[in-house]
């Protein structure tokens, strides 16, 4: 069985990484930012400090273990230095910390320089540039500039999300969640991503239109295909860089390493398929337990309107957020219609405009938004909107939203409160919503 609101409950309570924690890297990462921007050594060439990897494509996860940390990845993207060398960027970084309020939570990698915080998390600086109109990174012992995309990564990432309904970066959440759960296979996060994302596609809409309907749907799907792939390759195959940098990703691993994987992964989807497809609710929980362990249980029926933050407070707010059915109108996806939401941050004084989608979805407080689509729905057709403010600011100014509206092929939001909220859209002709799409956005 599907248990929807099991999974719902279990990546909420025990998976996903809690907001105060959030908080707190997006509290270090704007503090990071204003040093390295006002920097005497960097502020001529500061451009940007852009989230990547698991931070940008919003799959980390919550620690497992007391003695578990997680990290994140940030890139400093700053003009080139016409007379440093590759290893002088990583080299000049560390000093900058080195000499301020950082240096005792400083160090250097080969491509970064790492703070470490007194709590459960690192961050890393990723020196980032364009030289002659391609983007790199630098590698501070072989002293080399390494053709790199993570912007372009990113927006791969954010399309497989789109074609799985949303439900991508809960799946890739739930697999990192058994890798360190369960501890018996290893895998970096780039490449676990990069493997499940190439196992999605529209091709799988039109063969099943509900393969993605859901969590426990989607992960059936996904895995079922991982699983077929694995069997196809005993020997580990290229696996090249979505961000179309001609990297191999499996440079960074080894024969043995992708055996493990291989035979795991096979093994897990196979119980996968197993607890799905079982109809008694009792046998499919435990066939659920046993992969995912014994917090994978029933939610709480009580559903109230408050939330106990966490400093303590309890605030009382008014679920205002609307479903199609509540302003009348009805869904029936058609697999052959798609709309995508195009979300753009204004420009600013002394910020760039940019695509959401190449920065992880994430944008300041005080920035401009606007949203257009990108439709194949014959004319004519209405289109609604809708935002859904999530996060402690809106729950402590009562303001969730979440309305749906009638608008146009356009619409326009200005950030006020921090939190994961997002964006809806939904294309309907003749009363029936055909087509929908939806843009998150991280408020920071």
């Amino acid at each position: 069985m599907k248990l929807t609101n099991y999974f719902k409950h279990f990546l909420e309570n025990e998976v996903n990484l809690n907001s105060t924690r959030i908080d707190t890297l997006d509290d270090r990462t704007e503090a990071i930012t204003n040093f390295l921007k006002n920097s005497q050594q960097f502020k001529d060439k500061f451009l940007d400090i852009i989230p990547q990897g698991s931070y940008a494509h919003k799959t980390i996860i919550k620690p497992l273990k007391v003695t578990d940390e997680y990290d994140a990845d940030v890139l400093l993207y700053i003009k080139e230095f016409e007379d440093w060398e590759a290893c002088d960027y990583v080299n000049n970084l560390f000093k900058t910390f080195k000499g301020s309020i950082y240096e005792d939570k400083a160090s250097r990698k080969t491509r970064c320089v790492t703070i470490k915080y007194a709590n459960d998390f690192h961050l890393d600086i990723v020196p980032y540039l364009e030289r002659h109109g391609e983007k790199y990174v630098t590698n501070r012992h072989e002293d080399l500039f390494e053709l790199t995309d993570p912007e372009k990564f990113t927006e791969w990432l954010d399309d497989k999300n789109r074609i799985t309904k949303h439900h991508f970066v809960k799946v890739v959440r739930l697999i990192k969640f058994l890798r360190d759960y369960k501890r018996t296979f290893s895998i970096k996060s780039i490449i676990l991503s990069t493997l499940l994302g190439e196992q999605v596609n529209d091709i799988a809409l039109l063969e099943d239109p509900k393969c993605y309907e859901d969590v426990p749907t989607a992960l059936y799907t996904i895995l079922g295909k991982l699983r077929s792939y694995m069997q196809n390759n005993y020997y580990m195959p290229t696996i090249s860089d979505p961000g179309e940098t001609g990297e191999n990703f499996g440079d960074r691993w080894d024969q043995d390493g992708w055996l493990v994987f291989r035979n795991k992964i096979i093994d897990y989807s196979e119980k996968v398929t197993d607890a799905y497809e079982e109809t008694d609710l009792q046998k499919s929980l435990s066939k659920w337990q046993k992969i995912f362990g014994e917090d994978f249980k029933k939610p709480d029926e009580k559903r109230s309107m408050e939330r106990r933050l966490p400093d303590g407070t309890l605030i009382q707010f008014d679920n205002t957020e609307q479903y199609l059915s509540d302003v009348g109108l009805r869904e029936q996806i058609n697999v052959s219609y798609t709309v995508q939401i195009l979300g753009r941050v204004a420009k600013k004084d002394g910020y760039m405009d940019y695509k959401l989608a190449n920065r992880g979805s994430r944008v300041k407080v005080g920035r401009s938004l606007s949203f257009g689509i990108k439709c194949n729905v014959p004319w004519p057709y209405e289109v609604y909107w809708k935002t859904l403010n999530r996060g402690q600011e809106a729950l402590r100014h009562n303001s969730i939203r979440g309305q749906i509206v009638k608008g146009s092929i356009t619409h326009s939001e200005v950030t006020k409160f921090r939190g994961n909220h997002f964006v809806e859209v939904y294309i309907v002709k003749n009363g029936v919503c055909v087509a929908k799409d939806r843009q998150s956005v991280m408020i920071v």
